[in-house]
């Protein structure tokens, strides 16, 4: 849903003492998680009179979603986890999200800091300033967000590994509801989280939360090859189905094994993003299984003004195309892609749709540049692969060599019918 002003963003907890909602003058309305003892239910956007709604209205609002009682607790376990912060030259940000993951509650956690190429020590002494025995520094000489995660992957030592940005902000049961999903579902792979919006004070902030929309609902997922979802024409190959790299974590064998994060995509190089995508696309297709844990949740703060989004928006697209060449590149992987073109040209219209929705802070040339990016992403990609392997880095192939078990399930039976 486009919102129309400034928006104030909170969390409402339906099983604590109701109180009016009073935010300033400022905010046209609020959008609320709504949450039962802490686990979400879902958001509900409230308007506000002079930045105020009575906490009679704000009910009223949450009527649609249930009783709170009904909400099942999200699972929680205390199974030690590395949470990997991949950085670059971001000193005040990182902080923020430093102070929020070491504010949780878990008490079996380290976090890993992994400053990519730093120019200078400002990141360093950001963690020094914390001095946490639980926090560790890491300087990596190269660039790039997916070689700070292999890196984080690599200097690991538990069995869960869980990444996020540093323009985030945890919620204070994120690790430990991360565990959670893994300890009750010891088939998953994979886990990724419900991404929301921190502010939607500007315009582009607003645009942003619905051009991207980053929010994939709070139902417990999972995604396979034996269980395909009947709500993606283009599974497996279905960048944002599963989550993005803001929220994101893995069993550090399983991520080991299949060789980690490409570090031809993603920040840092020149194809801008893609990576987190293609890890999981690339987890479906060697027969593991992802899940979501829409307990698990990190808020985001989008880019505040207009230059930054249009940058990020390119880059998206840069790194989409970028994603589709390594499709491409891979003969099964194409073979499988290709039943699901039709499709994939739907997704593109309705991407174009939510981008109309967003608004006048949107670029006014959105479309022809997306395309533009999508464009010039093979190029991109091959270019970098070139320069990663040049370095030594790890560029793992879309599709695992050592079997062709996903091709076979994906190319019969039920499981494609399914899709």
């Amino acid at each position: 849903m486009a919102l129309n002003g400034p928006t104030w963003v909170a969390e409402f907890d339906r099983l604590a003492p109701r109180h009016d909602l009073d935010v300033g003058s400022c905010f046209v309305t609020a959008r609320l998680l709504v949450t039962a003892g802490g686990t979400p239910q879902g958001q509900i956007t409230v308007p506000l009179h002079q930045g105020r709604a009575s906490a009679t209205q704000i009910e009223r609002a949450c009527a649609p979603l249930g009783a709170p009682t009904a909400v099942a607790p999200a699972p929680m376990s205390n199974e030690p986890v590395t949470v990997v912060i991949a950085t670059r030259g971001r000193p005040q940000s990182l902080a923020r999200c430093l102070h929020s993951v070491l504010a949780g509650g878990h008490p079996a956690l380290q976090v890993l800091v992994v400053d990519n190429d730093p120019d200078d020590d400002a990141t360093a002494r950001i963690v020094r300033t914390f001095a946490s025995p639980r926090v560790r520094y890491l300087q990596e000489p190269r660039r790039g967000a997916s070689v700070g995660r292999n890196r984080g992957l690599a200097e690991a030592r538990t069995a869960i590994v869980a990444f996020t940005d540093d323009d985030t902000e945890v919620d204070h049961a994120w690790a430990m509801r991360i565990a959670g999903a893994f300890a009750t579902d010891p088939s998953l792979a994979c886990v990724s989280g419900p991404v929301l919006a921190a502010r939607l004070a500007r315009p582009e902030e607003r645009a942003a939360d619905t051009a991207l929309a980053w929010n994939k609902g709070f139902a417990t997922r999972r995604f396979s090859l034996a269980e395909p979802p009947s709500d993606s024409a283009i599974f497996p190959f279905s960048p944002g189905l599963f989550g993005i790299g803001a929220n994101l974590a893995v069993r550090t064998n399983v991520a080991r094994a299949i060789g980690g994060f490409d570090e031809a995509l993603g920040p840092g190089t020149i194809t801008h993003g893609g990576e987190d995508c293609e890890l999981m696309v690339r987890m479906v297709l060697a027969g593991h299984t992802l899940g979501y844990a829409p307990g698990a949740y990190v808020w985001h703060h989008h880019r505040p003004d207009q230059a930054a989004l249009r940058q990020q928006l390119d880059g998206y697209a840069i790194g989409l195309g970028s994603f589709l060449a390594k499709v491409a590149l891979s003969p099964p992987a194409r073979a499988i892609a290709i039943r699901r073109l039709p499709a994939a040209l739907g997704r593109l219209r309705h991407i174009a749709d939510r981008e109309a929705a967003a608004g006048e802070a949107l670029p006014q040339d959105a479309t022809r540049r997306r395309m533009r990016g999508l464009l010039a992403g093979p190029a991109s990609y091959l270019r970098s692969r070139r320069d990663v392997r040049r370095a030594g880095g790890t560029v793992p192939p879309m599709m695992p060599a050592y079997s062709d078990e996903p091709t076979r399930k994906l190319g019969r039976g039920k499981a494609l019918s399914a899709c």
